[in-house]
């Protein structure tokens, strides 16, 4: 006749048994879980600039009182959060669509970080309160120069670049000279374009 005890002791051996794979396999898998959740975890994105104006929405007409059809002053221009770390900013404004290549409208440089817009009339000075520098258009003058395209309807890019340095330019630079100098200390960028055609 079978030993009722030894059955006994052989089930209850097996319920421990059980229960402690059982343990081991929720223990794996909350290791399991815990991993892919870590994998998961994604850095904060970084702030990026926005660059807007109270005369023109994006990608929208440029008004002639900002071109050479109408007063030809520079527009109220804003932005936000800069980039941690930003010891100047830069400004550059163009237009791509030039029959003789990008035409260059505006270059200022050496903005104070602390600066967040530029008013309506940026007068035409070699040197800003702000210690802020101009340098020189395309049509040989300091400061800015508004759309005149000859024909058709031009883009008209305002870019604006956060930089880790302040630039080692005197006033008058060209583009091309701000771009060398830029290079390799471009934080962050913003852009924002308008488009122009001339009055009839």
């Amino acid at each position: 006749m079978p030993n009722p005890f030894g059955r006994r002791r052989f089930l209850q051996r097996s319920v421990n048994l059980l229960a402690l794979t059982g343990l081991s396999l929720v223990a794996c898998g909350s290791t399991n879980n815990s991993s892919s959740s870590s994998k998961l975890q994604t850095k904060p994105a970084s702030k990026t600039m926005q660059l807007k104006s109270n005369a023109f929405s994006p990608e929208e007409m440029i008004p002639s009182k900002y071109s050479c059809d109408g007063e030809d002053v520079s527009p109220r221009l804003s932005w936000g959060e800069i980039p941690n770390g930003t010891q100047s900013l830069a400004l550059i404004a163009d237009d791509p669509d030039a029959p003789g290549g990008t035409f260059v409208h505006w270059v200022l440089y050496n903005l104070p970080p602390d600066t967040h817009q530029l008013p309506e009339n940026v007068p035409a000075k070699t040197e800003q309160v702000s210690g802020a520098l101009q340098g020189k258009n395309n049509f040989g003058n300091l400061g800015y120069g508004g759309p005149c395209p000859p024909g058709g309807t031009h883009r008209y890019f305002f870019k604006l670049y956060a930089l880790d340095q302040m630039l080692d330019l005197k006033a008058g630079a060209t583009k091309a000279e701000v771009e060398a100098a830029m290079e390799g200390h471009v934080l962050a960028e913003a852009h924002l374009m308008g488009r122009y055609s001339r009055q009839s």
